[in-house]
């Protein structure tokens, strides 16, 4: 068999310890070709491809980014390149060139997308979620999450000592445009004061009440993690906002820091690295059995797949049922 390996949309760590873990499993167990497609679905539209071999494969592992490239082309939708060409048509005419049997699609939720509907025309698909935010539905957890949790928690750990030194409030803002699974489990984790979420409306009242308590029981500062994606009401940052707001409602000086890209980059951590092999290696696995219109995903501790049609155009986001948001509030932290 040959099969090509793409991986599209934004970087996350983990990625290419995905691909070690597609290409190792199929060249060395299976004895597959393997093709990498380089810059995404773009690739496949201008035939970008090299072979990949064992040695191509070294030091992967905890390398940061996509060996392979990536892009934001979606070939469902108009504009990008070729925009007068049926690219869809065009990428079917492409992985026939090329003699591809499976195509293996990393992505999140647009890839995901594109992914079903390639599926639902016939051609062998397998995916892999990936993304940092962990909105992508049906799997309980994607690689690149645990790794921007991580970067973000240490973030909120410096803050602490500054903002006590100061006696200020410090608003970190994290990813996240629609769900606020980020911001959730580092403000957790970090020992945040006030976390916001897209999910959960806020008052600021609610959040100036919570600060100026927390003074009056001798505690001078406090740390607010909020995810980019949550309402403002102007076209100002999140952390920006919602830092002014607070300032203007206490009286007590604060300021904000927004992580932004520095949550993508790096080494995956070691769970990340664990779970894109064994992602990987579950992608391979589906080929061999010709499950194809299937996404790789998480359910407890085991590794198995869903159909790509479920998955296309859903969020898995925040509830207020979950058991941090549950606890957080136990404990006195405020969520809006």
């Amino acid at each position: 068999m040959r099969v090509a390996i793409l991986t599209s949309g934004g970087d996350c760590p983990g990625i290419n310890a995905t691909i070690r873990g597609v290409c190792k499993t199929a060249i060395n167990h299976y004895g597959m070709e393997v093709l990498g497609i380089h810059s995404g679905f773009q690739g496949l539209l201008t035939c970008d491809a090299e072979l990949l071999t064992d040695k191509s494969l070294s030091g992967l592992l905890n390398l940061g980014g996509t060996i392979l490239g990536t892009s934001r082309e979606k070939p469902f939708k108009k504009g990008g390149i070729m925009p007068d060409v049926d690219k869809p048509a065009l990428i079917e005419e492409n992985i026939r060139k090329l003699g591809i049997d499976c195509l293996v699609c990393i992505g999140g939720n647009g890839t995901q997308k594109t992914a079903a509907k390639l599926s639902a025309r016939g051609v062998n698909v397998v995916s892999v979620p990936k993304t940092i935010d962990n909105d992508i539905w049906g799997t309980d957890f994607s690689f690149g999450f645990d790794s921007a949790v991580n970067i973000a928690t240490d973030a909120i750990d410096r803050l602490h000592s500054t903002a006590s030194a100061h006696k200020r409030v410090m608003v970190i803002e994290v990813m996240g445009h629609k769900a606020g699974w980020i911001a959730l489990y580092s403000g957790m984790a970090g020992g945040g004061d006030v976390i916001l979420i897209p999910e959960i409306p806020y008052h600021i009242n609610n959040i100036a009440d919570t600060i100026l308590n927390r003074l009056k029981r001798g505690k001078p500062y406090s740390i607010v993690v909020v995810a980019e994606g949550i309402s403002t009401g102007d076209n100002k940052r999140a952390a920006v906002h919602i830092a002014q707001e607070i300032e203007f409602a206490t009286g007590i000086e604060t300021r904000e820091t927004v992580l932004g890209y520095i949550q993508r980059g790096g080494s995956p951590t070691p769970f990340d690295r664990n779970l894109s092999t064994r992602m990987g290696g579950h992608a391979t696995e589906l080929i061999v059995n010709g499950s194809y219109g299937r996404m790789v995903a998480l359910s407890g501790d085991k590794i198995g797949s869903i159909p790509l049609q479920e998955v296309a155009g859903k969020l898995k986001l925040v509830t207020e049922a979950h058991d941090l948001v549950v606890q957080g509030r136990r404990m006195g932290i405020c969520f809006g």
